[in-house]
């Protein structure tokens, strides 16, 4: 039975449940696929760079009050990414930082870094599939590698699905609401709130940042339809060629209005394929009736829609998705890049 090293590069809320649930699906992952693991490194941007080959211990990375102590055990003369995993000995890196949409700096950076290490690479930062998805993904196949990222896009196991499930589909187009944060300003405004209690309440919940400005804008949403296009499509589509307009412009009057039509308004990100094998994409609000297949979305709830050549629609729905949800993204994307070396 084999003991992988695990590398988690940022340790916010979705790495600490990640390990949470490491923890939790130990004895699954022993019994079921002969997976064993420690975690041999950790890194933030206000510890630096933790790295032991023994292990770290694991209860006190989950406690605030001694994580400081945890990280004086660790490999002191580590400065950088390459010097942290080698000092950790890493098997598989999880690179789960916070989105720099523009470049995808500098996540990109970490999986290149990952990959020629030896890793594999299990990743919730889908600015990596944007900007730099064939160039890693060749670097994972010449290293004997893998390079994952169910985690990426609405919590739910789409890249996965359509690679392991749906062999020889060809998706001619997809429509999608991949936001929970547009989701509660717009229904807040529909009881009457103003746009900025909205805000208040996505940020209650712990859906949106203390900065808003992603999400509102369109820019999480154009960063997933991007994903998803480059993947599922093998059509790489720059960020800068998405029609990209948020929800700022809809005043409360006319959202209130939608809704009592029976059309609310939904920030709908959506992609077609075009002539000469071009995509079009598109990420704007939209009113959604009674029976298109994304009025099933609300609250924190998220959805796509994939039209198939083979298939005529087939719609995934993440219900309330949560932390954990995103860490089982990058669980089970860890397991299928090590279950054939156990």
């Amino acid at each position: 039975m084999k003991t992988f090293n695990l590398c988690l590069l940022g340790f916010g809320n979705v790495g600490r449940a990640l390990v949470r649930l490491l923890a939790e699906k130990s004895v699954e992952m022993r019994e079921r696929y002969g997976i064993e693991w420690r975690i041999t490194g950790v890194a933030t941007r206000r510890m630096g760079w933790i790295a032991s080959a023994e292990g770290l211990p694991v209860e006190s990375l989950l406690r605030a009050g001694e994580f400081a102590a945890v990280a004086s055990r660790g490999e002191s003369r580590v400065t950088n990414v390459r010097e942290w995993l080698a000092a950790a000995r890493c098997d598989a890196m999880f690179e789960i930082t916070s989105l720099e949409p523009l470049a995808g700096e500098p996540a990109v950076g970490h999986v290149r870094a990952g990959l020629e290490a030896g890793a594999h690479v299990v990743t919730a930062n889908k600015g990596t599939i944007v900007h730099a998805y064939r160039e890693l993904h060749a670097l994972a196949e010449a290293r004997g590698r893998r390079f994952l990222f169910d985690a990426t896009v609405a919590d739910m196991p789409v890249f996965s699905l359509f690679r392991e499930c749906l062999p020889a589909v060809r998706l001619r187009a997809f429509r999608g609401i991949f936001n929970s944060t547009t989701n509660i300003i717009l229904e807040e405004m529909e009881r009457g709130g103003a746009f900025d209690d909205g805000v208040r309440r996505a940020q209650s919940l712990g859906v949106a940042e203390t900065d808003p400005s992603y999400d509102v804008d369109g820019w999480d949403a154009a960063v997933k339809t991007c994903a998803l296009a480059t993947v599922l499509m093998d059509a790489p589509l720059p960020l800068d060629e998405i029609e990209r307009e948020g929800i700022r412009g809809l005043d409360p009057e006319s959202v209130r209005a939608a809704r009592a039509a029976g059309k609310p308004y939904k920030l709908v990100s959506s992609a077609e394929r075009a002539d000469e094998g071009r995509v079009a994409a598109r990420v704007r609000a939209e009113q959604i009736a009674a029976g298109d297949p994304l009025a099933a979305a609300g609250g924190t709830s998220l959805i796509i829609h994939f039209e198939l050549d083979i298939l005529p629609g087939l719609t995934l729905t993440a219900h309330h998705p949560d932390l954990q949800s995103t860490a089982y993204g990058l669980l089970s994307d860890f397991i299928n890049a090590v279950r054939a070396e156990t």
